[in-house]
């Protein structure tokens, strides 16, 4: 998969399928238009792309929004991948291309740099200064640019349109469950472990402290999860309490995780942190030997809800 960040792009990438989208989460839905574009660009013997863009739109316009998004850069390359796309354009969403009128995005980006034969939206797609372009601004300009616009209809589960705006609803409210299925995979974070106070090797569990950088914050309390640790391959069981850490007054949100078989200090290294099941809510304890308690019998409950396969 070649990676643009810039538009030049050799003729081979030309009149191809384009898939156009923020795609944060690439769920279900995402998933739908990326089959329709893949199958069109195998039928023609054509290159099958992405556009998107980075930061996500409402990041860029609103500074206050830190945590919101479903995947990181790199985890949504990761995902592409395996849709069969052939390049993607990362464009970078700075005051200047968030001041690119929708007539000109068409001609001046998606006409002049990329030419594709194919364009697949989805049915909400917004783009251009102050989101006017929609889907009857690309059907005008079909003829014009010498492209066939294709919607794509939404995916939906139980009759509801599955959309990240949902998913971030869901993942609010602890609902790993119903997340999962409609991403298509197990939803995971990745992060550095830093530096904590050693609160967990007090109690008698020695914990992994990872800050949660821009991904969406899902409900405080414990998760059964699984996870890899750097480039290893070896997927490891533990317990992960995400929260402020009510009990000592803690004030930062961090995703603290038991490893389970592991001992070792793992300051630095990088961990993938896949969400499987949902144990329960925070709370705030009287003392730490109720916590401990409560804890001994947390672990209990996760190693039960951890013969869930994941999906990556």
């Amino acid at each position: 998969m070649k990676i643009f960040n810039k538009f030049l792009i050799p003729k081979t990438y030309k009149r191809s399928s384009l898939a156009i989208g923020n795609f944060d989460g690439i769920h279900k839905g995402h998933q739908r238009v990326f089959k329709n574009a893949s199958e069109f660009a195998k039928q023609n013997k054509s290159k099958f792309g992405i556009l998107t863009f980075s930061p996500l739109p409402v990041m860029f316009f609103n500074k206050k929004i830190k945590n919101y998004k479903l995947t990181s850069d790199n985890e949504k390359l990761r995902l592409l991948k395996k849709f069969h796309v052939d390049f993607v354009f990362n464009v970078k969403f700075n005051r200047k291309f968030s001041k690119m009128s929708a007539n000109n995005f068409i001609s001046n980006i998606i006409y002049k740099k990329i030419n594709p034969a194919r364009i697949f939206v989805s049915n909400n797609f917004k783009f251009g200064y102050k989101r006017k372009g929609n889907l009857n601004l690309l059907k005008k300009f079909e003829k014009k640019y010498n492209y066939k616009l294709i919607k794509i209809s939404p995916y939906k589960y139980k009759k509801k349109i599955v959309s990240s705006t949902k998913i971030r609803k869901l993942l609010n409210k602890g609902n790993i469950d119903l997340t999962n299925k409609l991403l298509g995979r197990t939803w995971m974070v990745d992060g550095h472990v830093v530096r904590g106070k050693k609160l967990g090797r007090k109690l008698g569990y020695r914990t992994c402290n990872v800050r949660i950088k821009n991904y969406i914050l899902p409900k405080a309390g414990i998760y059964a999860v699984k996870l890899l640790i750097g480039s290893k391959r070896k997927l490891y069981f533990g317990a992960a309490y995400f929260g402020s850490r009510p009990t000592f007054k803690g004030k930062e949100i961090f995703l603290e995780i038991y490893i389970f078989g592991i001992n070792k200090n793992l300051y630095k290294k990088k961990l993938r942190v896949y969400f499987v099941k949902f144990i329960r809510t925070d709370k705030k304890f009287k003392n730490s030997s109720e916590l401990v308690r409560q804890m001994n019998k947390d672990v209990i409950l996760v190693k039960k809800r951890l013969k869930e396969k994941i999906f990556v």
